[in-house]
């Protein structure tokens, strides 16, 4: 077994009520860190199942620590980030995992050029909320721990990016622009932050198989599925892995890289 040095970090991981952060919480939780969980909805449930947390050492339930969080609330996060500093000590790690989608064409065009008329457009209100949560929440977390990592003499950031991040997709201009975004910063921050101990990395997962699909028709899962050589979804335990490893001491060297977990997807096949 590969030893991570997980055990006893102070690990924040932000959408862990379901999906992908939900897996990411209880696989930290599994390999002995101590798991701060927020999410604007509740998160309590992942102490629900014991079988899913540590089970040496404390009890499953002190090492593990649930909080309703508005990532877009400043303040909010701001007081999250020091509650769990001073239940804990520190913050050693935070998985940049909340997200929402809402997708839209820019412009819904229907009919010719010069007959034609605009069905649709992509509102203001539907750009800003996917803006809001998937950038600015990424921005706020990560501002919020930062000094607390840094007092603790290092840490790791790890942000959550997406494959269309890196080749764009069909009616996502606003999910794509932030994902594109996250790329952008964990760059700028594995710049600024390393000198200080604090590495930086975004996962760039593919398609996963999660709670959202079930609002997918199965004409597009099948699409999907038709575009992964693996020729299945993947599935948010992976992803979770992909996470544990680059938190890891086993990536120790490894800042200001995306980490795609695609099966092997090709664009535009």
């Amino acid at each position: 077994m590969i030893e991570t040095g997980l055990r006893d970090r102070v690990v924040v991981v932000t959408g862990a009520a379901a999906g992908i952060g939900r897996a990411v919480a209880r696989r930290f939780a599994r390999e002995g860190a101590r798991v701060s969980a927020w999410d604007v909805a509740d998160a309590a449930h992942l102490a629900a199942d014991p079988a899913s947390l540590a089970d040496g050492g404390e009890a499953a339930a002190e090492r593990l620590d649930t909080r309703r969080v508005d990532v877009t609330d400043g303040a909010a996060v701001d007081a999250a980030a020091a509650a769990v500093a001073q239940r804990w000590g520190r913050i050693d790690v935070l998985v940049n995992n909340a997200g929402i989608v809402r997708d839209k064409q820019l412009v819904k065009w229907k009919g010719g050029a010069a007959d034609g008329e605009v069905v649709s457009l992509l509102d203001d209100a539907t750009f800003d909320a996917v803006i809001d949560v998937n950038l600015r929440g990424v921005f706020l977390c990560a501002r919020a721990v930062v000094p607390h990592m840094i007092r603790g003499g290092g840490g790791v950031i790890l942000n959550a990016s997406s494959v269309v991040g890196l080749y764009g997709n069909f009616g996502q201009t606003n999910y794509v622009a932030t994902k594109a975004a996250v790329i952008g910063m964990t760059r700028t921050w594995a710049r600024e932050l390393g000198k200080h101990g604090i590495r930086v990395n975004a996962v760039a997962p593919g398609f996963i198989a999660t709670e959202i699909l079930s609002t997918v028709p199965q004409k597009v899962v099948d699409t999907m599925v038709a575009h992964t050589p693996l020729q299945r979804m993947g599935t948010a335990e992976e992803i979770a892995e992909a996470y544990l490893w680059l938190a890891s001491d086993a990536a120790s060297f490894v800042s200001g890289a995306v980490l795609s977990v695609d099966g092997g997807l090709v664009p535009g096949t």
